[in-house]
């Protein structure tokens, strides 16, 4: 998939939760929160995601709040997903990212507004199929999909200057440090010994990578295969 991002399509159901004002008071929580970053925000304000999830969840889509999407999966928080992008924007524009568990297509849509091109990667085939399904209907063209092995990442297309990993890893993945681009980030969520998740964001420097922490989160273990 290639081509021109578009968000003009117009919501297939006529949830009232669906109305802007709701997507305006999710901005103004994801605000008070800490996010600060103008594009972030206006993209989290448009896109809708009461698509992504079923329609019995649809009501409560613009809650700050993870709803389950099947096959033992959850459409991540809108916080998480904002603080993320804003983590992994936060060096400057990036024209190509890795999404490492793309899931229902929630962060890619996030993503595709404000990045050249997502090279997206899930492990379990209907997830994606949807969120294929789902991608274009919404127009967005700026991907390439595949079912995979997110650890392993996407070496034919590497490197990339951003990569994003919606899954918790025991250590960093050397597979992904190896396709980060020079000067590349990654936010990514790693497990320490006391089984608390810490949100990391590693920039490649040569051969060296830069680790800063950006707080505690839990997100679904990152599985091999």
């Amino acid at each position: 998939m290639g081509g021109q991002t578009g968000m003009n399509r117009q919501p297939r159901s006529g949830i009232g939760m669906t109305s802007q004002r709701t997507r305006d008071r999710l901005v103004q929580r994801l605000q008070k929160a800490g996010i600060t970053d103008p594009a972030v925000l206006a993209v989290m304000r448009s896109v809708p995601r009461h698509l992504f999830v079923d329609e019995a969840l649809a009501s409560r889509a613009y809650e700050d709040t993870a709803l389950p999407i099947g096959h033992g999966q959850t459409i991540s928080q809108p916080y998480v997903v904002a603080s993320m992008t804003e983590a992994l924007l936060a060096g400057g524009r990036l024209e190509k990212v890795l999404e490492i568990g793309a899931g229902c297509g929630y962060q890619t849509a996030v993503l595709a507004q404000l990045v050249g091109e997502v090279y997206g990667i899930e492990r379990i085939a209907p997830l994606l199929q949807r969120a294929r399904i789902l991608l274009r209907e919404l127009g967005i063209y700026n991907l390439h999909l595949k079912v995979g092995d997110g650890v392993e990442g996407w070496k034919r297309s590497a490197p990339f200057d951003g990569i994003i990993v919606a899954a918790a890893a025991q250590e960093l993945p050397e597979e992904l440090l190896l396709q980060l681009g020079e000067g590349g980030r990654m936010v990514i969520p790693v497990t320490s010994g006391n089984g608390a998740q810490e949100l990391l964001r590693v920039t490649r420097r040569g051969d060296e990578y830069h680790c800063e922490s950006l707080g505690t989160v839990r997100f679904v273990p990152l599985v091999r295969g």
